[in-house]
């Protein structure tokens, strides 16, 4: 089953810097009107079986553009579980105005938003608690539970607001509340998750908050934004990709369409100020860098032997039915509980998650408070471990998030880097082919 989340388009209160809410006020702007239409453009060629959208004036607006734009009207139905996260004693403010009359309240929401409280006056004169974000994921699993046995083998849309879209996205995958704002949904991002089975079954996250139909390459920063942007980087094809080959710590070179698509990546970065280069020092990836960098010829490539690639042992240079015939059932638990496989004379993921957040932090302190930009070049295994630990994810959770080669992920430290990191993108593949859908080779790992 295939899920692709949308934000609505930018609207009156969100031009204003206003607390929306559950308030039905506000109105799509001319802009949020056009960037829906180009969404609309952008998902051409996908026949949705169902598209449920918030009844919020706003989303229906936007769920109504784009399906227009796809001559499919008719699959669009209107659900309460879609609803914006509920900020009753917020809602219309300016974002200023909370700031300062709400400032110990505020400031949970923004460090700690799982214990976000709200005292509710009651008819009785009496006040109750409400807690905004943990209502909001309960609300997203109660969707969750009712639709995909719904729709399975299906592809669906779903047009929503920002709040719950996070929700939406944490729920599937596992990720706590209090990551909340771990991940960013711009107006008309795109997000796409894949479902194998039901609730609490396999689930891939495949891209989040696509914004390049946008002409929007990159989402933009946020606001008084003062840390570094990463942009982490898997190489590009090898011939073993291509063959589903277990490649690992064989330095294996990229092959012809390997180059391609690390050009192409420079040239989607082309117009993207980088002032730093990190990479993996394998073949792959280092030449992928290289081609990247190509504009930047005096800027230093920067490498760090612990971005490698999970050694596989011996299973390296085999196929899978080999590795199934030596080893039987390991393949299976692989792809199972890749936590608990010790590769025969290699690795296993909890010691490359300690040399990658090791390398990662290394790396971040090096760049260190600015607001540069830069890139980090690595391996399918290394950047599902990185990205696993920014978003409070487990070794369990490396087949949740997808690495196309050549594919851009963007990470942000807002608040600097002793702050929290935001996934502002993950997995960018629209350079590497038209749409939205990664269409990269998988390769084996």
């Amino acid at each position: 089953m295939r899920v692709i989340i949308v934000r609505h388009g930018q609207s009156s209160y969100n031009s204003q810097g206003r607390i929306q809410g559950r308030s039905d006020l506000s109105v799509l702007t001319d802009r949020g009107c056009e960037d829906a239409k180009l969404t609309g453009v952008a998902l051409q060629g996908l026949k949705f079986d169902k598209v449920y959208a918030s009844p919020l004036q706003r989303a229906q607006q936007t769920a109504s553009i784009v399906l227009t734009q796809l001559q499919q009207q008719d699959r669009l139905q209107a659900d309460d579980r879609l609803l914006e996260i509920d900020l009753p004693l917020w809602e219309t403010m300016l974002n200023q105005e909370v700031r300062e009359k709400y400032a110990a309240e505020y400031r949970a929401w923004k460090e700690r938003p799982h214990e976000l409280k709200m005292l509710l006056p009651q008819a009785d004169g009496s006040q109750s608690e409400f807690f905004p974000v943990l209502a909001l994921y309960q609300q997203a699993a109660n969707f969750w539970q009712e639709i995909l046995p719904q729709h399975q083998d299906q592809t669906i849309a779903i047009v929503a607001h920002n709040g719950i879209n996070r929700a939406l996205i944490s729920t599937a995958l596992g990720i706590s509340p209090a990551q909340y704002h771990s991940i960013q949904q711009s107006n008309c991002g795109v997000t796409v998750l894949n479902f194998s089975g039901g609730w609490g079954e396999k689930v891939q996250l495949e891209s989040l908050n696509q914004t390049s139909h946008l002409g929007q390459k990159l989402p933009t920063f946020r606001p008084q934004n003062i840390g570094p942007r990463f942009l982490l980087i898997r190489h590009g094809e090898t011939d073993w990709n291509r063959a589903g080959k277990f490649q690992g710590q064989i330095d294996v070179p990229l092959n012809d369409n390997g180059r391609n698509q690390a050009s192409l990546a420079a040239e989607f970065l082309k117009t993207t100020q980088i002032d730093f280069g990190f990479t993996s020092p394998m073949l792959r990836p280092k030449e992928t860098a290289q081609i990247i960098l190509k504009e930047h010829p005096n800027l230093t490539l920067h490498e760090n032997a612990d971005l490698r690639e999970i050694g596989h042992g011996l299973w390296e240079g085999k196929f899978e039915a080999e590795i199934e015939a030596e080893y039987p059932g390991e393949l299976a638990r692989w792809h199972t509980h890749p936590e608990s496989v010790q590769m025969p004379e290699g690795e296993n993921l909890q010691n490359v998650w300690n040399r990658a957040t090791a390398a990662w932090q290394q790396t971040i302190r090096q760049v260190g408070n600015n607001t540069q930009t830069g890139i980090v070049v690595a391996h399918d295994a290394t950047n599902k471990v990185l990205l696993c630990s920014l978003l409070g994810l487990g070794l369990a959770d490396i087949w949740k998030i997808k690495q196309g080669n050549g594919a851009v992920t963007v990470i942000d430290y807002p608040d600097g880097i002793e702050g929290k990191p935001v996934i502002q993108a993950l997995n960018i593949t629209s350079h590497l082919s038209s749409g939205i859908l990664d269409k990269t080779a998988a390769g084996a790992l």
